[in-house]
Parts: C-alpha cells; sequence; structure tokens
C-alpha cells in the first residue's frame, strides 16, 4: 500500500535514509497502532541519476507493508503527474512532445490516456485528452495507466 507524503526531492536526496520520513499512526487496513520498520526500497526519479530511498512499514497484525512515497507521482511512475499532464497538453496542442523526455515514454503516456478515453468516456468524449485526464484525476485514477 502506498502512503504520499509531501517531501521537497532535493531534500530527500541529499539526507538519503537519514530524511526524517513521519511514521503512519495506524495500518490503513486493520486500524493497528503497531507499526515496524521494514527497511527501504530504492524508486527512481526523472532529474536525478541515483535512486531514492522510500521508508516502509509493516504491520505485524495483518502483514500489511506501507510504502511512503513523494507526493506529486503516480504510483509507480518516475515523472511528476504535473511533467505528464504538460506533455499531453503540449501533444494536444502542438502535435510535439515535450523536450529533453523520452519521446517512447511520451507516447506511452498519450496511448494509455486515449485508451482510457475510450473505455471509461467512450469515443463521444468531445473535451479533449487534457480535460479526460484532469476528470481521471478528480475520479481518483490514474489517467495514464495501462491497467483498465
Amino acid at each position: 500500500m502506498v502512503i504520499f507524503f509531501p517531501v521537497i526531492l532535493k531534500q530527500l536526496f541529499h539526507l538519503g535514509r537519514f530524511f526524517p520520513w513521519p511514521k503512519p499512526e495506524r495500518c490503513p487496513r486493520c486500524g493497528s497502532h503497531r507499526l515496524w520498520g521494514h527497511g527501504f526500497v530504492a524508486a527512481y526519479f526523472d532529474g536525478f541519476d541515483q535512486p531514492f530511498s522510500l521508508k516502509r512499514y509493516r504491520c505485524p497484525n495483518c502483514g500489511c507493508v506501507l510504502r511512503l512515497r513523494p507526493s506529486g507521482y503516480f504510483k509507480r511512475f518516475q515523472s511528476s503527474i504535473d511533467t505528464i499532464r504538460r506533455s499531453i497538453a503540449q501533444k494536444t496542442t502542438a502535435d510535439r512532445w515535450l523536450s529533453g523526455l523520452s519521446r517512447t515514454r511520451q507516447n506511452h503516456w498519450f496511448r494509455s490516456l486515449c485508451k482510457r478515453i475510450k473505455a471509461y468516456l467512450t469515443d463521444t468524449w468531445e473535451l479533449g485528452a487534457v480535460a479526460a485526464f484532469d476528470y481521471f484525476l478528480i475520479k481518483g485514477q490514474t489517467p495514464v495507466s495501462r491497467g483498465i
């Protein structure tokens, strides 16, 4: 289970494992107050060439593993939500990709969003890809996820 936490990436990068991650008060699955430290997991983010150490906790009652992650990012994505949105906006308005990012990755985001639009909003959606991106965000979904 992922818990998002507001953090400045540069600060996290410099402090590494010594970053003061907050300990959740209780397990979101079972409500237990007992959470144990469960080490760290490496995660890459755009703009940094080395992985970050993200803190994990484990609930001894239900076995749930909680992974703390910087807010502003989707689960399993290296680019920020803002970067992905800007890429889609650039593609829909100027028919070009953002410079400095992999075209393959940007195309992956765009195709995933188009597939999600067709599956959930049908072919009659006329407000555009950026509006659909915002709509899925409001609904609590990852707009560019391959999982439908």
